[in-house]
Formats: C-alpha cells, sequence, structure tokens
C-alpha cells in the first residue's frame, strides 16, 4: 500500500508541474494575443504584477476565482487555460501528452479499485459489527 501511495504522489506531483507548464504557456499566449503586458492584465484582473509573474514562471497556483478572472479578461472559457496545446507539438512533446493522459487513466483505474476494495471492506465490517446479512 505504501508503494502505491508513493507512486501516486510521485504521479500527481508530476500532473501538477504539467498543469501549471500548461496554464503558464497559454496565459502567455493569449496575453501577447491581446498584446497586453504583465502590468496591464495584472491591473485589468486585480492582482499584482509579481503574483503575474509568478504564475507565468509556473512558480504557483491561481484559486478557482484567479482563472475566471483570467478567462473573463481574455474573453475564454476557463477550461481553455488549462487545455493542453495539441496543434505544432512536436512529437517528442505530443509523446509526452499521450504518455501523461495513460498515465491518468491507469491512476484513475488504480484509484478505483483501492477505493472500492476499501468501501468493500468496510461494509463487510459494518455487517459484523451491526449483526446484518
Amino acid at each position: 500500500m505504501f508503494k502505491l501511495k508513493n507512486k501516486l504522489a510521485k504521479q500527481i506531483e508530476a500532473d501538477e508541474k504539467a498543469l501549471k507548464n500548461i496554464l503558464k504557456e497559454n496565459i502567455r499566449k493569449y496575453r501577447k494575443r491581446r498584446n497586453l503586458s504583465q502590468f496591464a492584465l495584472a491591473s485589468k484582473i486585480d492582482i499584482s504584477t509579481n503574483f503575474l509573474a509568478d504564475i507565468e514562471a509556473g512558480n504557483t497556483w491561481v484559486s478557482a476565482q484567479t482563472l475566471a478572472k483570467l478567462a473573463k479578461a481574455f474573453d475564454i472559457e476557463a477550461y481553455e487555460l488549462l487545455k493542453p496545446e495539441n496543434k505544432g507539438s512536436t512529437p517528442a512533446e505530443q509523446k509526452k501528452i499521450d504518455q501523461t493522459k495513460k498515465m491518468m487513466d491507469k491512476f484513475s483505474r488504480d484509484l478505483a479499485v483501492v477505493l472500492k476494495n476499501s468501501v468493500d471492506k468496510s461494509v463487510t465490517l459494518l455487517k459484523k459489527q451491526y449483526s446484518i446479512d
């Protein structure tokens, strides 16, 4: 069980880093498309320029509220800021995207099995405790 937790923790960390990279690239892309400086965008959505710089550097996360403000400033849906850019990806980048998707699918299946087994064990113990057939 410990090995599974450690493996899952490492995968979550890698996935978080990948999402931060997607977010920072998309913010930078949309900001430049609208010819906005970091200062102008930060002022528009009421955050500090330093905070925006940290986001674009991939050093920090945004709250749901800030994500919504960014999306509104760019006139897009919030999910588009977390959507990987597939067009123009190099074969190596696309391979990494595909590998990440496969790992996430496997992680989801593994987690579902672990959760199902835990629930089944809990139900069995509760049935025994309360003498339920």
